[in-house]
């Protein structure tokens, strides 16, 4: 039974996940982890950090043999989330275009985040 991507990637983040993960990782699991915690003035924040395989119960999305694992907490939030990555004039970083996010805060650096409806996420099982 398999189950379509929580989230997919732009050529230009598995590439700059692609960079990441070969200077810092020496296994061939390693990707980035990603979630979402509470914090900042809309209330919720991104999380990225640097992984050497997946935790039980992650879903690992793929592209280019980029890899990123989606905490279990964070699958509902990130449902339909498009990863970009983009070089601007005042910043340098990955984005996240999410059908989820209800509102941001003026500089960004959190969001407000409704859950998906969990049967959105069943009904995508495929047999």
């Amino acid at each position: 039974m398999g189950r379509f991507a929580i989230m997919t990637l732009t050529d230009a983040a598995a590439s700059r996940v692609r960079e990441l993960v070969s200077a810092r990782a020496q296994g061939g699991d390693a990707g980035i982890r990603i979630g979402v915690k509470k914090g900042g003035c809309a209330g919720m924040e991104y999380t990225i950090e640097l992984a050497e395989q997946p935790n039980p119960g992650e879903d690992v999305v793929e592209k280019d043999g980029a890899r990123v694992f989606v905490s279990p907490q964070a699958v509902l939030f990130l449902l339909g989330t498009v990863m970009d990555f983009e070089t601007t004039v005042l910043r340098t970083g990955f984005v996240f275009n999410n059908p989820n996010q209800t509102s941001a805060c003026g500089c960004g650096e959190s969001v407000e985040l409704t859950p998906a409806d969990k049967s959105l996420l069943e009904s995508s099982v495929q047999p």
